[in-house]
């Protein structure tokens, strides 16, 4: 396998995690930084959790990412098919095989039997583990129970003494006793195959080169280790991935925070800005640099750059990537993010000009895309309420003189543009003898409703002459 062949291979069973998203991101670096290929698995065996349109949203949510997968569901490739429930005449042989070479055994225990079992173990203060009831059991016997239709499930064999030693890429040399590793089941009694039977034969039919896991799975490599050796093929390289951390450290769980894919996506993250900070979550590229572009990143990324210890996954940080990433955009790319949400609030019918000028003035100032609407509600529509405070501190019988004034002057422009109209406000100040902020404070109360925001001149300029005059007239009337 001297091809770099990576994959991913999520289950069906809900929205893409965040951490299935940084696993992804990486295989697929993995892959593109050496010329390879990267494919993505459905491991859809374990039926009962399985989720309509699961699937169908992974591979949505990878492709919104721009993580684009060679072989796949919808992709076909000489390796398929790329959906586990559709190669289980593949695991049913090569489970009779391990069987016939005596590295597999039938087990006829039954459930209850399985959980006094496990009940003892814990009264004991003991993991819970098989305890190999049939493990030898006498081939005649087996024949016997297996002819009357007996409910049974295979097991691998796992040797009785030793321990697996193997290279991590990320850890270095593990090594693990085999009296900490339990006769898997890997074949159900639905006849469906476990995950650890599956990704094995899998990742060796479709000729995977890198298995990139997280750490969770270190505990079972020795058992897919044993399943190679047993079928006498060549392991994968396996590399596990640090655990995603919560700010007070514990595992990343959705009890304090979101961590589907799918609920930063609707909160209004840019999908550059979640890869880049999903990046950083392990892997470090050295130096002070931070922004890079998914093309960036296959350029530099390495797998001796991630790092063993948990990444925390911190909000504030993917809020600073997303501002930088929505400063840095085009008008065009914010208008994609812009528009739908426009559309819900029946705003759509604005020009692209009037969307390139807000999002001019009010880039600097939003976190995420639907800040534009809730921090600039404002350029949509007129108010029709007004800050309490900064009515009560700025509006005035005289402030509304002063605006009524100001506002025929506004309509005798003939360029409405900022130098006119800061000039014009000025100089009507210094007529009236009287500070610029007199009228500037009032002036942005009926404008925005609001006590802060933009430039106040730049503003005007973007609401144009009619809207000003308009929303000035109507605070007269409703403000007094």
């Amino acid at each position: 396998m001297s091809r770099i062949r990576t994959r991913f291979a999520p289950s069906p069973t809900g929205y893409l995690h965040v951490g299935g998203l940084r696993t992804a991101l990486y295989q697929f670096l993995l892959a593109r930084h050496q010329g390879g290929e990267f494919v993505l698995r459905i491991e859809d065996t374990d039926q009962n959790r399985n989720v309509p349109g699961a699937t169908e949203n992974i591979i949505q949510t990878l492709s919104w990412g721009g993580i684009m997968f060679d072989e796949g569901p919808g992709k076909e490739g000489p390796h398929g098919p790329y959906i586990q429930s559709q190669r289980l005449d593949l695991y049913q042989k090569y489970a009779k095989l391990l069987v016939e070479k005596g590295h597999a055994y039938y087990c006829f225990c039954s459930s209850e039997r399985l959980d006094k079992i496990r009940a003892i173990q814990m009264a004991q203060k003991r993991p819970p583990a098989y305890d190999k009831h049939c493990r030898e059991l006498p081939a005649s016997e087996v024949n016997e129970r297996l002819a009357k239709g007996e409910p049974y499930v295979i097991r691998m064999k796992v040797p009785l003494e030793g321990e697996m030693t193997f290279n991590d890429l990320i850890r270095g040399q593990v090594t693990i006793s085999y009296k900490n590793v339990d006769d898997q089941v890997i074949i159900k009694s639905d006849g469906f195959p476990t995950y650890h039977l599956a990704v094995v034969v899998d990742d060796h039919f479709m000729q995977i080169s890198h298995v990139v896991r997280g750490e969770e799975w270190l505990p079972s490599t020795p058992k897919h280790l044993l399943l190679y050796s047993y079928f006498e093929w060549q392991p994968p390289l396996f590399a596990h991935l640090p655990l995603l951390l919560n700010t007070d450290k514990s595992k990343l769980s959705k009890r304090q925070g979101d961590v589907a894919v799918e609920d930063y996506r609707a909160k209004g993250y840019l999908a550059e800005a979640l890869i880049n900070f999903i990046a950083f979550l392990g892997w470090n590229p050295g130096g002070t640099r931070e922004l890079f572009s998914l093309e960036d990143l296959i350029k530099e990324f390495t797998m001796e750059r991630i790092g063993k210890s948990g990444a925390v996954f911190n909000l504030e940080k993917l809020d600073w990537f997303n501002q930088q990433y929505i400063q840095r955009a085009t008008h065009e790319r914010l208008f994609v993010e812009l528009k739908p949400l426009l559309k819900v609030k029946g705003w759509e019918h604005f020009s692209d000009a009037y969307l390139a000028a807000v999002i001019d003035l009010l880039k600097d100032r939003v976190v995420v895309i639907p800040d534009f609407l809730t921090h600039g509600q404002f350029f949509f529509e007129d108010p029709t309420t007004y800050d309490e405070k900064s009515r009560a501190k700025n509006w005035t019988p005289v402030a509304a003189g002063h605006l009524n004034a100001l506002a025929e002057r506004f309509g005798q422009l003939a360029t409405f543009d900022v130098a006119a109209i800061e000039q014009t406000l000025r100089g009507y100040a210094q007529e009236q003898n009287i500070s610029a902020s007199v009228l500037i404070h009032p002036l942005r109360l009926v404008l925005t409703g609001v006590s802060n925001g933009p430039s106040l001149f730049h503003l005007i300029e973007v609401l144009g002459k009619a809207a000003t005059q308009r929303r000035i007239e109507t605070a007269i009337k409703i403000l007094g």
